[in-house]
């Protein structure tokens, strides 16, 4: 019979106004992939940084059993000299450091109290071979994309002499092909007897590989399932972790499309560095007032360049091409530029370019138009939070105060944090990049519903995304786009999947 490796029992974690988990308890069995669900704010990350001694022994209510024995980790060393790793959603590598100097950062090999680097290296080629990744171990982590980083954190786990491998949304930022790969490796390190848990929104991985799954909702156990045993379906994890039924995952949308407000007409892009390559070659589209137009393409093909290029010209080197608003020519040579025009764009990386996270949710949503609130050169204090306060309410920013610092909330609040910036500016043209990526079915469907309400006010929407069932279930237009090329334009009742990506794939001369 298998045996737990680690019981967590009546866990229960408070932060100043918030009970983030109450009474949480866990059972991990011995050699599984055991996931972990629920929505954005449902306390998963806390329970594994509570687990991993990232909140001290002392901060938590209730007790933790790693291999028969109660443990007390007072920070992260502790969890990982008795071999609990976590690798966090933000990978904690030194980006101008060697992939060996990462991988055994900390835990340097020594000889005579000096660095032995060939040791190191030697080792750390043993260890990438482990996790599939054929890369020189002096290769420095800024010349290795996203997947290749999430396998060398893996590597850093093993040297680790892991038992139990913790990863929160490790496929978060992934492509298919990279996502696979990793999924592979977590179930060869399970044949290997090393315990996982795994946190991810993506169903269609968890039943791929996950041997159980426990379902917290509202910071509170709700059920854990034998995906041997018991008869699991997507909708079924999808009640757990929100509480009801999602019969349709996309709100119903019925739009009232107006004239013309944006239209980009042969619009070419080169490389902002190699200026001889064209990253995006004569693309012509247009959005109308109340439309929701999606764009859809491979990794690489060009739509977040595309977008970046057309407001305020954020990339891109000799960028030639018309703009139209409201049918007359517009020039966005620079944010302020695009901004001044009514057009807005966030960012698929909204922590590193759409949020301030260090500052609070209130600063963040006036940001972009404080001139809205000024009187005189001067923010009014007063109508600043007011304008939050509504916008918390509004769009359900699972948050006490709009002086909640903005990087402690969810990905989906944030992502509700980004919109409110947005539809506080009152642009009429919005690009959505990745609107929904790394967050919850739940959340998901609050977003696709605050897209149809700027819809519904007359804004022309332009989203970019990765899933084509998102795009499907939500747009009314889908341009398809393959090597920086615009290669169809499909309305919503002839698209499919299998014709969208036949016109991604399609080969440009």
């Amino acid at each position: 019979m298998t045996t737990n490796i680690l019981e967590m029992r009546s866990i229960t974690k408070t932060f100043p106004g918030v009970k983030a988990l109450q009474e949480v308890s866990l059972g991990v069995r011995r050699g599984e992939v055991h996931a972990i669900c629920g929505e954005n704010g449902a306390g998963k990350s806390t329970l594994m940084k509570v687990l991993s001694g990232v909140y001290p022994a002392g901060s938590y209510d209730g007790e933790i059993y790693f291999e028969n024995e109660l443990v007390e980790f007072k920070n992260i060393n502790d969890s990982e000299a008795v071999g609990v790793v976590i690798i966090h959603q933000e990978l904690a590598l030194s980006p101008f450091l060697s992939i060996a100097e990462n991988i055994f950062l900390g835990n340097e090999r020594q000889k005579n109290g000096w660095i032995d680097w060939n040791a190191t290296n030697l080792e750390a080629a043993k260890l990438l071979a482990r996790v599939g990744l054929k890369d020189n171990p002096i290769t420095k982590i800024t010349e290795i994309g996203v997947g290749k980083q999430q396998l060398v954190e893996i590597a850093k786990a093993l040297s680790k002499r892991v038992k139990l491998l913790i990863l929160d949304e490790p496929t978060a930022a992934l492509n298919d092909e990279d996502s696979a790969h990793l999924l592979d490796l977590l179930l060869h390190l399970k044949s290997q007897g090393i315990t996982s848990i795994i946190i991810s929104h993506k169903l269609n991985e968890i039943k791929r590989i996950a041997d159980s799954v426990t379902i917290i909702r509202d910071g509170k156990t709700v059920e854990t399932l034998d995906m041997a045993k018991d008869e699991i379906s997507e909708e079924r994890i999808i009640k757990g972790m929100v509480g009801r039924d999602l019969e349709n995952r996309y709100p119903h949308h019925t739009p009232d499309i107006g004239a013309e407000v944006l239209r980009v007409e042969d619009w070419t892009v080169h490389h902002p560095t190699d200026h001889s390559r064209v990253v995006i070659h004569g693309a012509n589209i247009n959005v109308r007032r109340g439309e929701i137009v999606g764009i859809a393409g491979l990794m690489g093909a060009g739509r977040t360049e595309l977008a970046m290029s057309v407001f305020g010209r954020t990339y891109g080197h000799n960028i030639s091409g018309r703009i139209y608003k409201d049918g007359v020519e517009i020039q966005t040579r620079s944010v302020s530029e695009a901004i001044g025009h009514g057009i807005a764009y966030a960012t698929e990386d909204r922590k590193r370019y759409g949020l301030n996270l260090i500052d609070d949710i209130k600063r963040n949503i006036s940001g972009s138009a404080l001139g809205k609130l000024a009187k005189r050169g001067w923010v009014d204090a007063n109508q600043e939070y007011a304008v939050a306060e509504g916008y918390r309410k509004s769009m359900n920013i699972k948050s006490p105060t709009v002086g909640a610092i903005t990087g402690k909330l969810s990905g989906g609040n944030q992502q509700k944090v980004v919109l409110s910036k947005w539809m506080f500016a009152d642009p009429d043209v919005l690009i959505l990049d990745e609107p929904t990526r790394g967050i919850d079915v739940g959340a998901k469907y609050e977003i696709y519903t605050i897209i149809n309400t700027l819809a519904g006010q007359g804004k022309g929407v332009i989203v970019i995304s990765s899933e084509l069932p998102e795009l499907l279930g939500i747009c009314d237009r889908i341009y398809t786009l393959s090597e920086g090329t615009i290669t169809a334009d499909i309305p919503r009742d002839k698209a499919t999947p299998e014709l969208l990506m036949q016109y991604m794939t399609q080969e440009q001369d």
